[in-house]
């Protein structure tokens, strides 16, 4: 089992859906000026694959236009090529996109990588999660973009160059079974 190597990479795994439409919350606005949000009618949409590393808070980023096991597979798979040789245990939820025989075929073919699964509809126990809150309210919260690429290029820079601490390894004890994490 990959948890029990101390080189292991722990990390998260989660999807999010951006649209052009903004999401709000409270801002600061001079008296008197009632701060405008401007709404998008269409449903268009992107897709981002986010993996969080738990040990150095970077995250793995992928754009897909859909989700689905076939999307997955290749980001596990850009994963796999940017953590070469070490093992690796992903902790992810249940989604129907995380089965199937592409995930099968990868998981076969790759065995250092292992799989651990959240319980069901327990989303707050993945730091992912976080990871796309602090992400929307960065970026797409009471944003002015008018066209959604650029609106996704300023989501996934913000992925890509900004770090983001959890908790997750202490909480479960993994810090204290992996010293060298510390």
């Amino acid at each position: 089992m990959v948890q029990e190597r101390p080189d292991t990479v722990f990390l998260t795994e989660d999807e999010m859906s951006m649209y052009l439409q903004a999401t709000t919350m409270a801002v600061w606005a001079p008296k008197g000026q009632t701060p405008e949000v401007r709404a998008d009618p269409g449903r268009q949409k992107v897709c981002f694959y986010g993996t969080l590393d738990l040990q150095t808070g970077r995250d793995i980023v992928a754009r897909a236009s859909v989700m689905n096991a076939e999307e997955t597979a290749q980001h596990l798979v850009q994963i796999l090529e940017a953590i070469p040789e070490r093992p690796i245990l992903l902790f992810w939820d249940r989604a129907p996109w995380h089965s199937g025989q592409p995930i099968r075929d990868v998981l076969v073919a790759n065995p250092r990588l292992e799989i651990m699964r959240f319980p069901v509809a327990a989303p707050e126990l993945n730091p992912q999660e976080q990871v796309w809150k602090a992400v929307r309210r960065a970026v797409s919260h009471n944003h002015t973009q008018q066209r959604l690429p650029e609106l996704a290029d300023r989501i996934e820079k913000h992925l890509t160059t900004e770090t983001f601490a959890t908790s997750f390894l202490d909480h479960y004890g993994l810090n204290a079974i992996y010293p060298m994490f510390n």
